[in-house]
C-alpha cells in the first residue's frame, strides 16, 4: 500500500498532471489529422521528453498513445477518412451515421466505447503484467534470446503480407544497432575510422527520421488529393443508457478481443478492430444492419481498438518486448530515461509501475471529456492545408532531433534515416521491424553471448531448456506459416 501511495504521489504533481492533459489533447489532435497516426505523434515529441522527468515523460507518451487511437475515429466519422489505421473499421458505420445527420451521436458512441475499452485494458494490464513478470523470473539469458527472436519474427510476420521484407527490415535494424563500441569487448564496429561513429546511431534521431521525415517525403512525392467534405451536425451527443443495455455483451466481448490481441506481440489495434467488427457481424443483435450506420459497428470497433492500448503494455512492461509498433517507439522513452522494463521493474520500481497504471486510468477518463467538449474544434483541424501541416511536422522533427544532445550529427542521422525510410516505404518495406530490431538488438546480442557462456559455446544446448524450446518452436511456426497457408490454398484449388 505504501508503494501505491508513492506511485500516486508521482502522478499528483503539476508536471505529471500537465503532461497527461497536454499529451491527451495532442494525441487526439494527431489522431484526427489523417496520415499522422500514433507512431508519428509519439515520434515528434519523443526528443522533447529527454529533458523531462520519468513520470511526466511517460505521461506525455501514454496520453498521445491513447488519445491518438481514439482521435482517429473522429475523422473516420466526419469525413470517411480514418485518421489512424486503427479507425478504419469505425468508418464503416460511423460515416453512414454522419451522412444521415447523426454525426454527433456517432461521436458519442465512439467516445464512450473508446473510454470503456481503454479502461478495460488497464484492468487487464494491472492483472496480467505482474503475473507475466513473475513467470519471467524463471528466464535466463537463453530464454531472453529466444524471446527476442520470437518478438522480431512476430513483427515481421504481420508486415502486411511482406514477411521477407519484414525480416530484412528487422535484420537492418539489428545491424544498425551494432555500430559503435562493442559493449563486451570494447572493440570498434563498423565505424570506418570515424570518431563520431564510435557512439553509434542515436535511437531518437533515427526514429524521428524513419517515421516523421519519411512521412513528409512520402506526402511530397504524391499528387495532391481533393479535400473531403466535412459532415454537418458535428458535435457530441451521448446515447441514452437504454440503448447501451442490449449492447453490453457485444461491448464486453469486443473489449476482451482487443485486450487479447493487444497482448500478442506485433498485432496492433487495427487487427483487433477488424476482428471485433467481424465477430459483431456474426453475432450482434443488429448484425444485418452493420455497414449502414449501425451503432453496433461503432461499439465493436472502438472498444476493441482502444482495449489494445493498455494490454499492449503487458509484454512491454513485463518482458521488455514491444506489443506493437507504437510501444516499440515508446520503449525508446523507457531506455532514454534509464528505465529497464522486465521482471526487475516490478521488484525494484513498483511505484513506477503503479504510476503507469494511474496515468492510463487518468488519460482514458480525460479522453472522454476532451472528446465531449472538443469534437467540433478538432474537426476544424481537418481544414488545415496539407503543406502547412507537413511544414509543422518537419520543423518539430528537426528541432526535436537536434534538441536531444545539441549535436549536429543527430540532424544528419535524422535526415539520412528519413531518406532511408522513404526509400524503404517506396519499396514496400515496413519500418516497424527495423525499429524493433534496433531496440532489441543489444538484448538479443548480450543474451546470446551470455547463453553461450552458460552452455560453454554449445548453441544446441539452448534447445534443452523447455521455455526456450517452446519459443523456438513458435518462431519456426511463424516462419513456416506463409508456406503452410500457400500449400493450403493450392490444395483447396486442386
Amino acid at each position: 500500500m505504501d508503494v501505491f501511495a508513492l506511485g500516486l504521489d508521482h502522478v499528483l504533481t503539476m508536471s505529471a498532471l500537465g503532461a497527461i492533459f497536454i499529451g491527451t489533447i495532442l494525441g487526439v489532435a494527431v489522431g484526427v489529422l489523417p496520415g499522422l497516426g500514433s507512431v508519428i505523434g509519439i515520434t515528434m515529441v519523443l526528443p522533447f521528453t529527454y529533458s523531462m522527468g520519468q513520470i511526466p515523460a511517460l505521461a506525455l507518451m501514454l496520453g498521445i498513445y491513447c488519445g491518438s487511437v481514439y482521435g482517429g475515429s473522429i475523422s473516420a466519422i466526419v469525413i470517411n477518412t480514418p485518421g489512424t489505421p486503427q479507425a478504419a473499421a469505425t468508418a464503416l458505420d460511423g460515416f453512414p451515421m454522419a451522412q444521415r445527420g447523426d454525426a454527433d451521436l456517432a461521436i458519442g458512441w465512439a467516445t464512450a466505447a473508446s473510454v470503456i475499452g481503454g479502461l478495460f485494458s488497464v484492468v487487464v494490464l494491472i492483472i496480467a503484467a505482474p503475473q507475466l513478470a513473475a513467470f519471467s523470473l524463471n528466464f535466463t539469458s537463453i530464454e531472453y534470446f529466444a524471446l527476442g527472436i520470437f518478438a522480431l519474427i512476430c513483427i515481421a510476420n504481420v508486415s502486411r503480407g511482406a514477411m521477407a521484407k519484414g525480416l530484412l527490415a528487422g535484420a537492418i535494424g539489428l545491424f544498425l544497432a551494432t555500430i559503435g563500441v562493442d559493449h563486451v569487448t570494447g572493440d570498434m564496429r563498423f565505424t570506418f575510422g570515424s570518431f563520431e561513429m564510435t557512439a553509434g546511431i542515436s535511437l531518437i534521431p533515427a526514429i524521428v527520421g524513419l517515421f516523421a521525415l519519411s512521412e513528409v517525403f512520402m506526402r511530397a512525392s504524391e499528387s495532391a488529393t481533393v479535400k473531403a467534405q466535412i459532415a454537418h451536425n458535428v458535435g457530441f451527443r451521448l446515447p441514452p443508457f437504454s440503448q447501451w443495455m442490449p449492447r453490453l455483451w457485444l461491448l464486453l466481448k469486443s473489449c476482451t478481443i482487443g485486450s487479447f490481441v493487444g497482448t500478442l506481440p506485433g498485432t496492433g489495434a487495427a487487427t483487433a478492430a477488424f476482428i471485433a467488427y467481424s465477430e459483431a457481424k456474426r453475432s450482434a443483435p443488429n448484425r444485418d444492419k452493420l455497414g449502414t450506420g449501425e451503432p453496433d459497428g461503432l461499439v465493436a470497433a472502438e472498444s476493441a481498438n482502444n482495449a489494445v492500448t493498455g494490454s499492449a503494455m503487458v509484454p512491454t512492461l513485463a518482458l521488455g518486448i514491444p506489443g506493437d509498433p507504437v510501444t516499440a517507439v515508446m520503449l525508446g522513452t523507457f531506455i532514454v530515461h534509464g528505465i529497464t522494463p522486465g521482471p526487475r521493474l516490478f521488484t525494484e520500481n513498483l511505484d513506477l509501475v503503479y504510476a503507469i497504471f494511474l496515468i492510463l486510468i487518468g488519460v482514458n477518463i480525460l479522453m472522454f471529456f476532451i472528446g465531449a467538449l472538443g469534437s467540433q474544434l478538432f474537426t476544424r483541424a481537418l481544414r488545415m492545408p496539407e503543406p502547412l501541416l507537413m511544414t509543422m511536422v518537419t520543423v518539430i522533427a528537426i528541432v526535436g532531433a537536434y534538441g536531444v544532445r545539441g549535436n549536429p550529427l543527430d540532424l544528419i542521422t535524422a535526415f539520412l534515416a528519413g531518406v532511408g525510410g522513404f526509400i524503404l516505404r517506396k519499396a514496400g518495406f515496413p519500418l516497424a521491424p527495423l525499429v524493433i530490431g534496433m531496440v532489441l538488438s543489444q538484448m538479443i546480442e548480450n543474451s546470446l553471448r551470455q547463453g553461450l557462456l552458460l552452455t560453454r559455446g554449445s548453441f544446441l544446448a539452448f534447445f534443452e531448456r523447455p521455455i526456450a524450446l517452446t519459443l523456438f518452436i513458435l518462431t519456426a511456426l511463424m516462419l513456416a506459416w506463409p508456406a503452410i497457408r500457400w500449400l493450403r490454398a493450392r490444395r483447396q484449388e486442386a
